[in-house]
């Protein structure tokens, strides 16, 4: 191997620069290493920045890790500590060790530290995005490639995503030391943080009591048949975290394939300003009660929620939007209504099940990558409908696939209300009708939420209060839901 061409260059021949070269700057990667050995302190300025994959240089690369390793343990960096580390190798016609002595030797200050170092990491970005465009280019020339079109374009978009979030296309992959040192943070988030949440608050105390919160990179089911409530549960979540967000910076994602955004504001603002939504929709308002409306409208605009309502939304779709959206407003909860509407965007659309599994997949993949907790809601099969029991159960997912594997949390919301108004029995048989009539005031205005799966603590369900005129979830114990009619 030739020499090492140290500091300070000569001028490129202009003639033997007709080809491009692979952005670098050897210069940079050199006075920065010298930086740190004659001022192990420089290192400070960049630790948080730079990693040995940003150099160019192999050597350079294994050099800077050495250094890291030796000040991580407390130890001074020289050329003689550093020594032993690369015994018996050269470059070129010195030893390492010869050119570690010659990098500290050159060594002026260590002022411009952090300009070398900045100048490292945007080439080594630099060469990241020549290797995912050559890539995109290779596979889009390839015919016979087994990836589609819209599969190659989500690869791309999802790689493209993790060099502008991390600074670098690399997997995300750590040492015990550093995964024990992000759950020891979530430990102490959830001591300083009222109620001891390790997520973000769902807005229903039991709830949160009952799952700790809303953890990042959680996939949440959250399952049951129509008329249910799901989807009003649902937003009830959007808007009290979107709340809670309006204070501490961040957005709520809802992603709604089933009603529009404005069905699903009128809902909300039903609730905030308690007027029946129904009554909203036909006009039936005082004027006094339009004002409220407006009050409540302009009090609900300053929320951080994004609706994207897209009809035939796909996967791949969502999954780009909901990166760029992360990257620009800091997206903190996504929400998806519902699985089975969407498509997976390839070939499966012959098979349900498997679509289904790749979208559940998809989504698992998803709530990792942006460290956020996704909430999906999801249909359930009819055969509930034919038990005696309907509470729903984990066999009950409709077309499930993987969805039961996939989830982190499976919630399935019930209402015995909602079947005990459809099986009056005749007023002819009077003991029937009256054990009835009982069963159905004891049932009124109580929902269930019954944690199914939950795969960091117990199973079990919680007992909220519903409205069904305004569509509303609260708990128990704050009494009737605000605007309950008395």
């Amino acid at each position: 191997m030739p020499d090492v061409v140290l500091l300070p260059l000569s001028k490129p021949d202009p003639e033997a620069q007709t080809a491009r070269q692979t952005p670098h700057n050897i210069e940079a990667e050199q006075a920065l290493l010298g930086a740190i050995l004659i001022n192990n302190a420089a290192y400070e300025r960049f630790a948080d920045q730079l990693e040995a994959a940003h150099f160019f240089d192999p050597l350079h690369g294994r050099i800077f890790a050495a250094t890291a390793k030796l000040i991580a343990n407390g130890r001074q960096v020289t050329p003689v500590t550093l020594k032993g580390m690369f015994e018996g190798e050269r470059i070129g016609s010195l030893s390492v060790a010869q050119y570690l002595g010659r990098l500290a030797a050159q060594a002026t200050s260590v002022i411009n530290a952090r300009d070398y170092a900045r100048t490292i990491r945007e080439f080594a970005l630099r060469r990241d995005l020549i290797l995912i465009g050559e890539d995109m280019v290779n596979l889009a020339y390839d015919g016979t490639a087994e990836a589609s079109p819209t599969e190659q374009i989500e690869v791309a978009e999802k790689r493209l995503f993790q060099l502008g979030e991390h600074g670098s296309a690399i997997a995300y992959d750590v040492e015990i030391a550093g995964a024990l040192a992000g759950a020891v943070d979530m430990i102490a988030a959830a001591y300083q943080r009222d109620g001891g949440l390790a997520g973000l608050p769902t807005g229903f105390a039991a709830l949160d009591h009952q799952l700790g919160g809303l953890a990042p990179s959680d996939l949440i089911i959250l399952a049951g048949r129509p008329s249910m409530g799901k989807t009003a549960l649902a937003t009830n979540i959007a808007f009290s975290v979107a709340g809670l967000l309006a204070d501490q910076g961040g957005e709520v994602s809802f992603y709604s394939l089933e009603m529009s955004p404005e069905q699903l504001v009128m809902r909300q603002l039903a609730q905030q300003v308690g007027i029946p939504s129904e009554r909203m929709r036909r006009g039936a308002i005082s004027e006094a009660e339009f004002a409220r409306i407006a009050d409540g409208a302009r009090a609900l605009a300053k929320l951080p929620l994004h609706i994207d309502a897209t009809g035939g939304l796909t996967i791949p779709q969502l999954m780009t939007r909901a990166r760029r959206r992360k990257r620009l407003k800091d997206t903190r909860l996504i929400l998806v209504d519902y699985l089975q509407l969407m498509t997976s965007g390839s070939t499966f659309r012959d098979n349900k099940v498997a679509e289904v599994t790749a979208i559940s997949n998809a989504l698992k993949a998803l709530a990792k990558e942006l460290g956020v907790p996704v909430i999906a809601l999801s249909q359930l099969s009819r055969q509930v409908e034919n038990r005696e029991d309907k509470r729903p159960q984990l066999s009950d997912l409709r077309e499930s696939g993987s969805i039961e594997q996939d989830a982190d949390i499976v919630l399935f919301v019930f209402r015995e209300e909602y079947y005990l108004k459809r099986a009056e029995p005749p007023e002819t048989k009077p003991e029937a009708h009256a054990a009835w009539r009982n069963q159905l005031e004891m049932a009124q205005g109580l929902a269930e939420v019954i944690v199914g799966k939950h795969r960091h603590g117990p199973v079990g369900t919680v007992k909220l209060a519903f409205s069904e005129a305004f569509t509303r979830f609260a708990d128990l114990d704050s009494g009737k839901p605000q605007g309950d009619a008395k």
